[in-house]
């Protein structure tokens, strides 16, 4: 019996398991067809997603080329405004002294107008010889600052020395300077080293004119007067709160400072008949400002003081007076500036025109009547940090950047006209009425140059 049973279940589910079998291996057949297609589906995906980074990338790489604030294009604005400067010119430009490598910091004419020393962050000071300003192929000479830079600069009355102040030493150092059968300097060495005195950074240093005596002024309020070899003489108190500048006046009677106050402050360096160092004492002060006073300069012969203020004003003094006898200073004028912050100024030798400095721009005055004459924008990348006039007020130097420029004082030949033609309308000899009539002719006939230009 057990047989027949099995043939008969046998025969009754051998059609079943033939039909599973055959759908098992229909899904193995489609895994396996689907795998196979799998890796090129893959490929073309992989290919999708790196064209999307391309697009990606050629994206952010136009949106970074775009102006508007992005990198690439604050790069290439700042190459041409370096390639601007590069090219600066100007008709009232002479020319520019080149040489130094880092930031001009200070600069200096010799007594006898041969010679401009200007000193720098490069570690350097460069002598440069005045004979040609106009010419490119100045002499020059390159005196290296061991471990430290200059930061002031300054020459001894006679020329034969030189002196500066070590920025991270704090420190006043004096050089000697020897010359070549034709007069240019050859080579310089160090004379002397000045204890150090000041904790704070130093803002004025000068040298007076009969050789008596040197001044050094820190940012805070101390103020010190040393004699020649480096010992102190005497400690003085600003009471500026802030000090922005100190100088010594052209006649070496006077140390003039100013600061956070609105007046500048004055005091007598005193000495005996013997020629020893007696006192310094407080002479008198020039107000007329509201606020702080940025910078100062003198006129050759010390009768006039001019002063730039935060307040937007520049004054013009008459110091030509006797203190002692109870003679003030007398404000002859006032004028407005562009403003800002950190001002320079420089006063012509004959006290007719006032220049300042201030941000990237260079501004004439008349100090005949206060008015502007002329704005120069863009002088430099940065603002500028030293401004001086030569000897006899022709030309205006102005430091910035890692150049000195030129430029003719145009100014003053329209001040020139007009005050020669004031004097004429006084009763004169005929011979200087004959000079201020040349004075008129050669000043008209140098500005008609100047505007052909």
């Amino acid at each position: 019996m057990a047989d027949p049973e099995i043939a008969a279940f046998a025969s009754v589910q051998a059609p079943l398991l033939v039909c599973g079998i055959s759908i098992i291996l229909g899904v193995i057949g489609l895994v396996v067809a689907y795998l196979i297609n799998r890796p090129n589906e893959r490929s073309e995906g992989g290919s999708k997603t790196v064209d999307n980074l391309t697009s990606t990338c050629r994206s952010q790489k136009e949106t970074v080329n775009e102006p508007g604030g992005n990198v690439t294009a604050k790069r290439g604005k700042n190459k041409k405004r370096r390639e601007a400067q590069q090219e600066f010119t100007h008709s009232w430009m002479v020319g520019a002294l080149k040489g130094h490598t880092a930031p001009v910091l200070d600069m200096d004419y010799s007594s006898n107008g041969k010679f401009l020393a200007s000193c720098a962050e490069d570690r350097t000071v460069m002598i440069w010889c005045t004979k040609d300003l106009s010419s490119k192929d100045r002499k020059s000479l390159r005196v290296n600052i061991e471990y430290d830079h200059a930061s002031l600069l300054r020459w001894s009355p006679d020329s034969k020395a030189f002196m500066i102040h070590k920025a991270i030493a704090n420190t006043v150092e004096v050089y000697k300077v020897t010359r070549k059968p034709d007069g240019f300097p050859a080579s310089v060495t160090k004379a002397i080293e000045f204890p150090k005195q000041h904790n704070d950074d130093v803002v004025g240093m000068d040298i007076a004119c009969n050789g008596r005596y040197i001044m050094t002024c820190s940012n805070t309020t101390q103020l010190l007067v040393w004699d020649l070899k480096g010992q102190l003489l005497s400690t003085i108190d600003t009471y500026l709160m802030t000090t922005h500048r100190a100088r010594i006046s052209p006649c070496g009677r006077f140390i003039v400072a100013s600061g956070f106050a609105p007046d500048l402050k004055v005091w007598e360096v005193e000495f005996t008949k013997a020629g020893d160092f007696k006192q310094v004492s407080r002479a008198f002060e020039l107000s007329g400002h509201n606020s702080g006073v940025y910078d100062f300069g003198f006129s050759a012969d010390t009768s006039h003081i001019a002063s730039v203020s935060k307040d937007g004003t520049f004054n013009l003094y008459d110091t030509k007076i006797e203190y002692k006898k109870g003679e003030t200073p007398r404000l002859l004028l006032t004028g407005s500036w562009a403003g800002g912050s950190n001002a320079r100024l420089a006063l012509s030798p004959n006290a007719e025109v006032i220049v300042i400095a201030h941000g990237t721009s260079l501004s004439f005055f008349s100090a005949l009547t206060g008015e502007l004459d002329l704005t120069i924008t863009d002088v430099f990348n940065g603002p500028a940090t030293g401004l001086l006039f030569d000897a006899l007020g022709e030309h205006v130097l102005v430091s910035g950047d890692k150049h000195i420029k030129i430029f003719h004082n145009v100014t003053g030949y329209k001040t020139a006209i007009a005050s020669a033609r004031e004097k004429l309308k006084q009763k004169i000899s005929s011979a200087t009425k004959e000079r201020l009539e040349k004075t008129i002719a050669d000043s008209q006939k140098f500005l008609e140059n100047i505007a052909q230009r």
